[in-house]
């Protein structure tokens, strides 16, 4: 689950983390009022930000600079309500404009196959860090925390030193980069992104003094932890979701989109996966990974059958259920209520064993439902019915295709 960046400062600042203040906004008048309370505060100038989950702000004009009130009640107007990438703006942060030294790159995210979290800083801060990694591969610096101790502090100091911070930020950098992989055990998160890392001149009675900012966050939590954090769960954006993945997720079903045509329903995950790979070894290509569960009734079926339907590039659906928790006929009855009600004609190749298998066939022939006995034959019915006219009309007439007779 993604967060929006007024939310990500908020779980920042709470592992200590400097993050400059900040107002949330959703109309023009709310953009001015913040601006006039950050300026009584000492900021020079105002910065309004897009609140949306996608990179880009920026250079879509959703990142803007204001003096005044006035500046910022215009730039709340014409940023409020703009499309970025297809997704409307509908609220935007207003922080003090800061005075950037200097820019750098810092996040921390799960490695899977070092089973640890790494940390990852780079002097090239203020730009899309994939670009970095293609162009400039050795300007990334990594270190790995300790799965109970943290990042060690010889391990942060050492990204200080390699980033040639001067000796007077190195603690600072030290205590913001321990912080990120804090906030990524607390919460539960798969990454947390500061980028950039700011190195401000702050204002002060004699001058000026630097300072280590996190100007902007970016978070995404784990969506299996988040039953551990109802408070984090209530920060999920529904404008922003998809709306087949948001149904998804209200009825219990693990739920993918792919590029493909043949859609997927599956129990198990890894029994998904191998689906997947055989219909791509078949020549076709998987719409989505969906994982009913074990145990799935007649109903979580007939939703899932709704969700790869929804899809709009689905030409055919594969249904391989392996009887053990989950009853066959009772798949049968939802997959036969679900073609009932469903929008478009669009052939189905099921594959049912295990318990109640053998009730679940009758059920599906006498319903004139395409079936196979394996799942390579399930796989190669599936691409055939999605890919050739003559497939998909035996599928469409509950038939089992077979090839022409030929002529005399």
């Amino acid at each position: 689950m993604k967060l929006q960046e007024h939310h990500a400062r908020r779980l920042l600042a709470a592992q200590g983390l400097p993050i400059p203040p900040s107002r949330l906004a959703i109309t023009a008048d709310e953009v001015a009022e913040a601006a006039v309370s950050l300026m009584a505060e000492g900021a020079e100038r105002v910065v309004i930000k897009a609140q949306v989950l996608v990179g880009g702000r920026g250079k879509a004009g959703g990142v803007r600079l204001a003096a005044s009130a006035e500046e910022a009640r215009a730039a709340g107007a014409a940023i409020l309500g703009m499309s970025i990438k297809g997704i409307t703006v509908r609220r935007v942060l207003v922080a003090p404009a800061a005075r950037i030294v200097r820019e750098l790159y810092l996040s921390a995210v799960i490695d899977r196959a070092a089973r640890r979290i790494l940390v990852m800083a780079s002097a090239e801060g203020g730009v899309e860090i994939e670009e970095v990694a293609r162009s400039r591969p050795d300007a990334i610096l990594r270190a790995h925390a300790h799965p109970h101790l943290g990042l060690f502090d010889f391990q942060a100091r050492r990204l200080a030193l390699d980033l040639d911070l001067p000796n007077e930020q190195q603690r600072p950098f030290a205590l913001i980069a321990k912080g990120l992989v804090a906030t990524m055990l607390t919460d539960d998160c798969d990454l947390v992104e500061v980028n950039p890392l700011g190195l401000v001149e702050v204002p002060t009675a004699d001058g000026a003094r630097l300072e280590l900012q996190c100007l902007d966050a970016k978070m995404t939590i784990d969506d299996s932890a988040l039953a551990r954090h109802p408070d984090l769960e209530a920060l999920r954006d529904l404008d922003e979701e998809d709306p087949t993945d948001r149904a998804a997720r209200e009825e219990g079903i693990s739920y993918v989109r792919l590029d493909g045509t043949i859609g997927c329903i599956v129990n198990g995950a890894g029994l998904a996966m191998t689906t997947m790979d055989l219909i791509k070894r078949a020549g076709g290509e998987p719409a989505n990974f969906l994982d009913i569960g074990g145990g799935a009734r007649a109903d979580r079926v007939e939703a899932a059958l709704r969700l790869i339907l929804a899809d709009p590039g689905v030409e055919a659906v594969l249904v391989n259920i392996f009887g053990g928790i989950t009853r066959g006929d009772e798949v049968a009855h939802g997959l036969i209520a679900a073609r009932g009600a469903q929008a478009r004609d669009v052939p189905m190749v099921v594959r049912i064993v295990g318990t109640n298998s053998d009730e679940a066939h009758r059920l599906l022939s006498d319903a004139r439902f395409i079936t196979a006995e394996s799942l390579d034959e399930a796989a190669e019915r599936a691409v055939a019915a999605a890919r050739q006219p003559f497939g998909r009309a035996a599928a469409l007439a509950g038939m089992r295709p077979r090839a022409p007779e030929a002529s005399a």
